[in-house]
């Protein structure tokens, strides 16, 4: 296992090779460590490529959220109707990267976590209704540049603790000024429900360390199951409101391997 990285300041002019033999900042005299011009260098060249490696996975997802606020404003232009309530985004920190590095075991170089980590680069789009989720999932699918990598259908099957939502992993093209790159980004679809819930459980989970004990777990475990009783109330409300009484759309042939993840 590669030791971890120590984060040096290196705002300062750096002194020539000559003067450096024996130099030590006041903060690394007192720490007792010196520094090898070669080995600031090297902490400057990871800097960089790290810089540009998050700007990747930045630039993907936002062409994502623009998908997804495109989709939704040509929805109420075309269709009188607005099936996208919110779109957030989330970037992955440094240190939640190296977390999930260290946790999983992966090499800690920069294609080892492109290939192995999915999830740096995360758009969540909160639905008004369950037909909604599917129908816009769809919607994002079709497009010629999207390509879908994995989908994970935790409505249809939700986790235990009564977690739902739509998970996929999908590559868009970012354009650089050194060419085109593809880019993966964790797109989760889910109801207003869901995210309540979804929201709920996370501030339970941190408040409790993770520790969470068993009558809060059935108590959340019943909460999923109203919330998912909510979910069908409103939605057939909804279609005797618009007179429409279609079943809700699913994702097209989905199959699941031998991980347990789903794939278009």
């Amino acid at each position: 296992m590669t030791p971890p990285i120590r984060i040096i300041d290196i705002s300062q002019p750096m002194p020539t090779r000559g003067a450096y033999v024996g130099a030590m900042t006041a903060e690394h005299a007192a720490e007792g460590v010196v520094v090898d011009p070669r080995t600031l260098s090297e902490a400057r060249q990871f800097r960089d490529d790290f810089t540009r490696f998050l700007s990747q996975y930045s630039f993907g997802m936002r062409e994502v959220e623009t998908k997804m606020l495109i989709l939704r404003e040509d929805f109420e232009n075309a269709h009188a109707y607005n099936p996208i309530e919110n779109v957030e985004t989330r970037l992955k920190t440094a240190d939640s990267i190296a977390d999930k590095v260290m946790r999983r075991g992966i090499d800690p170089d920069l294609e080892s976590i492109r290939t192995n980590i999915l999830d740096i680069a995360g758009v969540r789009v909160t639905c008004s209704f369950v037909t909604d989720v599917y129908r816009m999932f769809n919607q994002l699918r079709a497009q010629d540049d999207v390509q879908v990598r994995e989908i994970k259908d935790y409505i249809a099957n939700p986790k235990p603790n009564g977690y739902k939502s739509l998970h996929a992993i999908v590559d868009v093209p970012v354009f650089l000024s050194t060419g085109k790159v593809r880019v993966p980004v964790e797109v989760q679809f889910r109801t207003i429900a869901m995210d309540f819930w979804a929201s709920l459980e996370h501030k339970t989970y941190y408040k409790y360390d993770k520790q969470v004990p068993k009558r809060i777990l059935d108590s959340l475990r019943d909460a999923a199951l109203t919330a998912g009783e909510l979910d069908e109330r409103m939605e057939r409300i909804h279609r005797e409101i618009h007179g429409s009484a279609s079943a809700p759309v699913r994702p097209l042939r989905i199959v699941e391997d031998d991980g347990g993840a789903q794939r278009a």
